[in-house]
């Protein structure tokens, strides 16, 4: 864990760009592109926000961070920070990180799903690599960012709903063979992008996506959940999770976005078959059984046995 200090807060829009650095002005941790970090905001309020700031940049981290309407408290305590406060993050991860490999990145950013395309950009460009930005909005006069994109060495492209509309079908298109696609932002933007590319030949390893907010239903049976390492069994409720029923017998489990999207509460699975209810995990690791999350997730059978 690190305590940092917001050197600069900007708003923009309903957009919050914050800077954050040691008070000290010491090294942060190394990240990569596409990387995240937790800020524990208060007892019980933890959440994950993509960095944006270029990697190369070992002093400082920034995040942009919207005001969400029907926030849960992550957002509007993430506004209500000013210049000078000190706040509580996690090193870096990160769970959206580029191929190395690939001969051209195509990078797909809606509103506030920009946030982890800017250091995508800053490191395909440092190091030379072959990539274009495609960044999608309401309009000019909501959107955070602009003006950085219209002034970088990258020749971003700017989609508003005003003006001109992405047209994926031609940008899915004009695009070298085994591009793989990053694309992050609202769930329709995502899911459009990925039926897309899929129906233009893409395979599913070449599509990349983050989630920042997701629909989960934890509800469902009650079943048993034995903690194996902590020598704790419990019975999980219609509708309760197994982070929430595990709280109740005195085991706390590190949860961030509660939403199956970090993958901060990912746990082995023992003994029998989760019922996935997650963002995180995919297709092939779902069928594997193997693993799960214990925010959403609940169980196919009467008990599941977990190395907690």
């Amino acid at each position: 864990m690190l305590t940092l200090q917001v050197i600069r807060r900007e708003l923009q829009g309903e957009v919050v760009l914050l800077t954050l650095a040691h008070a000290e002005g010491m090294a942060l941790p190394a990240f990569s592109a596409g990387a995240h970090i937790d800020l524990h905001l208060a007892k019980d309020l933890i959440r994950p926000y993509s960095l944006c700031g270029d990697p190369q940049d070992r002093h400082h981290y920034q995040l942009g961070i919207l005001k969400e309407s029907d926030s849960k408290g992550g957002s509007v305590a993430v506004h209500a920070l000013k210049e000078g406060d000190s706040v509580t993050v996690s090193e870096p991860r990160n769970l959206f990180a580029l191929d190395e490999h690939a001969p051209h990145s195509l990078l797909i950013g809606g509103g506030i799903g920009i946030t982890p395309m800017l250091a995508m950009a800053a490191e395909l460009h440092a190091a030379g690599r072959s990539f274009a930005l495609h960044y999608c909005a309401r309009s000019r006069a909501q959107a955070a960012f602009v003006s950085q994109l219209e002034a970088s060495a990258f020749a971003p492209h700017l989609h508003f709903s005003d003006e001109q509309r992405l047209n994926l079908t031609a940008v899915l298109s004009e695009v070298p063979p085994d591009t793989h696609v990053y694309v992050c932002g609202p769930s329709r933007l995502m899911e459009a992008v990925n039926a897309q590319a899929l129906a233009q030949g893409f395979a599913s390893g070449q599509i990349h996506q983050e989630c920042f907010s997701a629909e989960v239903e934890t509800k469902g049976e009650a079943f048993e959940v034995v903690a194996a390492a902590s020598g704790i069994a419990v019975t999980v409720l219609e509708n309760q999770t197994i982070v929430e029923a595990l709280a109740q017998a005195g085991l706390k489990v590190n949860v961030s976005c509660k939403q199956g999207i970090c993958g901060s509460c990912l746990t082995d699975v023992l003994e029998g078959e989760p019922d996935h209810r997650d963002h995180y995990l995919t297709d092939e690791e779902k069928a594997d059984g193997d693993q799960m999350l214990l925010c959403c997730s609940r169980a196919k059978c009467g008990r599941l046995v977990i190395d907690l």
